[in-house]
């Protein structure tokens, strides 16, 4: 049988039943409730007085008084009218005073939310404005930050579709201090004009667009820049932009909507690239990386008239702590030209340096050794072997960039847990490879692909492989399966380590490995050597954004590093340009280069590759330094990759190239 409520529920109930009926109920219990609590203790006070009136009227006309005191009513004794208006006065008082201080709290409160949810508009000059939010926001933020380390005052806002505290708390973890530069957030979505010009974007010096962490980021990142050019006057975006997709077939539609000044990055073509770079001379992730963070030496435009008629092979001996590296003529760099162009008034000097305005002028021509430069070696030949573990929409094109530089008879093995219809498609295309058969890249080398179904975090699925038959072994990340959590890729990567790193240990042989990751906090706890390839794609990419946001130069030049087959960057053995086990000053490297047609711009110490923080990797050293060069040590250098050995004796015309965009 059901029990009946209690007393105590059913006033609880009645309480709540008359508090629903709206402002009229709840005005009636708080004067209730004033009354039960003010008459009672005015009461005593009264009573318990020495000067009380000793008459009952009195006293309660003194009770009166009290109440009337304290609860603002007057309390004006006398006729029963006169105690009305009293009463009507007090209580128009209490009103217009409650509703005054109504508004100014509501106001001051919906004024705090405003703020606290980041629509307020922004009145700067001369900021950088970061649309979107993802992981690479950590990283083209702390980029811009460092930046502006040198800048009197600097700004960055960053508006996304997030809650603002949420995003300035991550931002502070994350990036830490940021000393002069102000980071200021906007909460919106970056495709809605009407929240995007919150952030004036027509004042600032550029405008990051990055590519959500989303399936649809793309589109997104297309929708981001047509609101750009919404917010623009003329519909004309005039303020340089730089975004990044990562499906070719969004490429066009985000060149045409960020505008004639605008730089869009392929963010998978460009990763692949250097995974597939690394591979072949291990080590050169970590040129990429002290190149394009601002902490160490970067590229810079350096204008010196006083080499104006001289010849380009000259300017390279003539920084004693920069190394040039190209020239800008006509505003589109040229990287690596012939050491016979003859520099022109106009042109700039492309260096590498500190600063942009560190480069000084020393003539370092006497500090060559002409008896120290090693003679031509015959090139190696041999066919590559590369093992790549792992399977993700980037796959295809490691192999393609991969083959592009293949020697005949290379051979490309893929173990991956994947269908092997889906890997036979991405391999057989007539640009690249075939599966299992040799083909064509162009220049008449050949190479095969062969691949081989398997959970490369099982041991059982690498034991069965040749492993001390490989040259470098690629360990791609695989994309999230269905319900899987974005951080499962790198998991599984993690553990695919371990397994080669076992495997490794019975062999005898430490192989060169490239890995990719998708978060950078996963690096310390990949079993992984010093100094070893580590390849964080959306680190990379912010990197190159928040370079190419400061000098839109950069653009020009980072996509010639980056294109397959044109100038590069490599790591080449030392004893291809100096006698080893000889001391000798780096300014002979440099000419030594320059007879091969190439810069030389800094080395690798075989004796100190597994020594952090730098493992041996001395970029931009100053031309005067003298050291012993071991046939371990590697010289780093630009130059094409069809260039090698070659020497070039005259000048070449500039290449007719149109900017970007």
């Amino acid at each position: 049988m059901e029990q009946r409520p209690g007393a105590g529920a059913r006033a609880r109930y009645w309480f709540d039943t008359t508090l629903a009926r709206g402002t009229s109920a709840l005005v009636g219990w708080l004067v209730l409730v004033c009354l039960a609590v003010v008459v009672p203790a005015s009461a005593a006070l009264v009573w318990t007085s020495g000067h009380a009136p000793a008459t009952l009227s009195g006293k309660v006309a003194a009770i009166w008084r009290l109440t009337g005191e304290t609860m603002r009513l007057g309390g004006t004794t006398g006729s029963p009218a006169r105690v009305a208006l009293s009463v009507l006065l007090a209580l128009v008082a209490l009103v217009y005073v409650s509703t005054l201080v109504g508004l100014i709290t509501t106001g001051l409160t919906e004024r705090l939310i405003a703020l606290r949810r980041g629509r307020s508009k922004l009145l700067e000059r001369g900021h950088v404005v970061v649309l979107g939010w993802s992981e690479q926001v950590f990283t083209v933020v702390s980029e811009l930050v460092a930046a502006g380390a040198n800048q009197r005052r600097s700004a960055v806002a960053i508006l996304a579709d997030r809650d603002k505290t949420t995003m300035e708390e991550s931002l502070q973890s994350k990036v830490g201090p940021t000393g002069r530069t102000r980071l200021i957030c906007r909460s919106g979505p970056p495709a809605d004009p009407a929240v995007l010009a919150l952030t004036s974007p027509a004042t600032a010096d550029s405008v990051i667009v990055l590519p959500p962490d989303a399936s649809r980021s793309d589109a997104d990142v297309v929708k981001a820049l047509l609101a750009l050019r919404a917010t623009a006057r003329g519909g004309d975006v005039t303020v340089p932009v730089v975004a990044a997709v990562r499906d070719s077939g969004y490429l066009l539609a985000a060149r045409l909507a960020a505008g004639s000044r605008g730089v869009v990055l392929e963010s998978d073509t460009v990763t692949a690239r250097l995974i597939a770079q690394a591979a072949r001379r291990p080590g050169l992730s970590l040129v990429h990386r002290d190149l394009l963070d601002f902490a160490g030496d970067e590229f810079y435009p350096a204008a010196h008239p006083s080499l104006a008629g001289r010849e380009f092979g000259e300017a390279l001996l003539s920084y004693g702590n920069a190394s040039a590296v190209g020239l800008i003529r006509g505003g589109v760099p040229w990287l690596n030209p012939p050491a016979r162009t003859v520099l022109e008034p106009d042109d700039q000097l492309l260096v590498i340096a500190a600063d942009d305005d560190t480069a000084e002028l020393a003539d370092c021509a006497p500090l060559v050794d002409e008896r120290s430069v090693a003679g031509p070696r015959p090139s190696d030949t041999r066919p590559e072997r590369l093992l790549v573990l792992g399977w993700n929409r980037r796959a295809p094109l490691v192999l393609r960039e991969w083959g592009r530089n293949a020697r005949p008879g290379s051979v490309a093995d893929v173990v991956a847990d994947e269908d092997e219809a889906v890997v036979r498609a991405a391999c057989d295309d007539d640009s690249h490879v075939g599966v299992g058969v040799g083909v064509g890249d162009g220049s008449g080398s050949g190479w095969t692909c062969a691949a081989l179904r398997g959970d490369t975090t099982r041991p059982e699925t690498l034991a069965g492989l040749d492993l001390g038959s490989y040259n470098s072994v690629i360990v791609l990340g695989q994309e999230p399966r269905a319900g899987e959590s974005p951080e499962e890729p790198d998991t599984r990567t993690l553990v695919t380590l371990l397994v080669l790193r076992h495997l490794e240990r019975r062999t005898g042989r430490e192989l060169p490995v490239v890995t990719e990751l998708t978060d950078d906090g996963n690096r310390p706890l990949a079993p992984l050597g010093p100094g070893a390839d580590v390849i964080i794609s959306g680190k990379l990419i912010g990197l190159l954004m928040a370079q190419i946001s400061q000098n839109r130069h950069l653009a020009d030049v980072f996509d010639e590093l980056f294109s397959a087959g044109g100038t590069q960057i490599h790591l080449r053995s030392a004893a291809d340009y100096v006698v080893t086990g000889h001391e000798t000053s780096f300014a002979t490297v440099v000419a030594a280069a320059r007879a091969r047609g190439e810069c030389a711009v800094g080395y690798r110490s075989h004796a100190d590759a597994r020594r952090a923080p730098g493992y041996g990797l001395r970029l931009n050293p100053p031309k005067a330094d003298r050291r012993r060069w071991s046939d371990g040590d590697e010289v780093i250098v630009i130059a094409g990759e069809g260039r090698r050995g070659a020497v070039r004796s005259g000048g070449l015309p500039l290449p007719r190239r149109t900017p970007r965009g």
